[in-house]
Formats: structure tokens, sequence, C-alpha cells
């Protein structure tokens, strides 16, 4: 299996999942080229992203139907598979990393460790703040920019005007690329408050939004620059997130003090 680190997504920017990883080097002038020519539609988002997840999906381990992870991910995802007008499909990597993400073709990817220390609820923020990315098309972004590194092998397919078919090991190259993209921390932001009326629009408990980041805070505070924290380094703030919801809920008057946070000593999977 293939370990992966993802980071189009609720955590941050992420490190290398392999030595499939591009060196754009002497490439930075084509890819430049290339993003001045190309004519980037939402249908090839959709494309390239559905191309791309395919391939993680073969070289990760999936949880399968009856796995405990799937089971409670049905639970608490099923209904959701038509949102806000998107066509959602979802599944559970079995990976050690503390992540989930979401691609322009409504692929939904959450990792076995992120629900082994997230409440029902706080994973319920962790998804509707992917499919708010989703939504706002920030994806759509992410994977122009891992196309045009990929591209970057080819000179002449990179500085054409339409997407070019790309071989399997183009497509894993591709998928690193999407991996290594990072949101603005604006459009974070606006996938927090995507998040956020997500859970009011579905009588969700918000607060669960705020314990989430309150957790990731935690994750992130230790002095050694592990893989995990790594991924926080060009992002906002956990806390300053958390306490951005808090604010919000209390103008709401929905926020109830869920009291100290801590991780899980145990799995949460049931």
């Amino acid at each position: 299996m293939k370990k992966i680190t993802v980071c189009l997504l609720f955590l941050g920017a992420a490190h290398s999942m392999s030595a499939q990883k591009i060196n754009l080097g002497k490439a930075a002038g084509i890819v430049s080229n290339g993003a001045k020519a190309l004519t980037f539609t939402n249908e090839d988002a959709i494309k390239l992203s559905k191309e791309s997840v395919d391939w993680m999906d073969k070289n990760n381990q999936v949880a399968g139907p009856k796995d405990p992870y799937t089971v409670r991910l049905n639970k608490l995802f099923g209904k959701h598979k038509s949102q806000d007008g998107l066509n959602l499909n979802y599944k559970v990597y079995k990976v050690k990393d503390i992540n989930a993400f979401a691609c322009a073709d409504g692929s939904v990817r959450v990792f076995s460790s992120l629900m082994d220390i997230m409440t029902d609820n706080e994973l319920l923020a962790v998804i509707g703040h992917e499919i708010g990315h989703v939504k706002n098309q920030d994806t759509k972004d992410a994977m122009k920019s891992a196309y045009l590194k990929t591209a970057a092998l080819d000179a002449a397919s990179s500085a054409s005007s339409a997407v070019a078919t790309l071989n399997e090991s183009q497509v894993g190259k591709m998928a690193n690329a999407f991996l290594d993209a990072s949101h603005s921390k604006k459009q974070e932001s606006e996938a927090d408050t995507y998040s956020y009326d997500f859970m009011r629009a579905n009588q969700y408990d918000v607060v669960g939004a705020y314990t989430a980041f309150k957790k990731l805070a935690l994750l992130s505070g230790g002095n050694t620059q592990s893989g995990f924290e790594k991924m926080f380094n060009s992002h906002p703030d956990s806390e300053k997130r958390a306490q951005a919801i808090k604010k919000r809920a209390e103008k709401d008057g929905v926020w109830k003090d869920p009291g100290t946070i801590s991780l899980p000593a145990a799995k949460l999977t049931k």
C-alpha cells in the first residue's frame, strides 16, 4: 500500500507521499505558457479529478463495505450523497495520516485515522468543509494547477489550449501534484463558513466544528515538526478558526460550552 498525505482539505498543506513528486525546475516556463493557453472547464476538472481519484483508490487500502469505518461513514454521510446540487461519492482510506479531501467530481475520501479521533459531529463538520471546497470551485483551481505541472513533462501538451489525455504514469504524477496543492486562507475561511451553514441547515450541532478545530490545534501544538504538523504551515491557525466558529455560534444563539477538549485515548469507530 502506498501511503498518501492529502492537502486539498480541512487540514492544510502536506508533504510528499512518494518519489513520484514532480520537480518543476526547468519546466516552470512551460507551465506558465501552458497556463495562458489552456482553456480549463468544469468538465475538465471533473474528468481529471475522477482519473486522479481512481488512481488513488487503486494505490491505497480502501475500507470494504462491511468495515466498521465504512459502516460509520454510511450512517453519517449516506443521506448527503446529493448535497447542494452535487452528486457525491465517498470512501475511507485506511492510512495513518489524519486527513480528508474532496474533488471536483464529487469524490470525498476520509482517512481512518481522522475518524479515530473525531466524534460524529466533528466528522460531519470536516465533510461539510470539504463539500464547501468543491461547491466554491477551489478544487477546480487546484486540479488545473496539478494538470499543468504534469503536462509540463511535454511542452507540446502544456502549451495546448485543450486538456491532453494522460497516460497512467502521468495520472499518478497529477494525483500527487493535486495532493500537494494548497488553498488560500480566504478559500479555507469560506469553506469553514460553508461547513457551519451545512451543519445549521441539517440541524447538526455546530459546536462540532469548534471542537474539531480544537483537536487539530492540540495535534499541531508539539515542538517537533512532524509530517502532520507541517500540514498547518500555510493555513489559518486552528485555534483562531475554532474561536471564529464559537463567535458565530454565540451570535446565532446556538453555542453550548463543550468543556475541556482532549484527544480520545481509544478509537471512536463504531
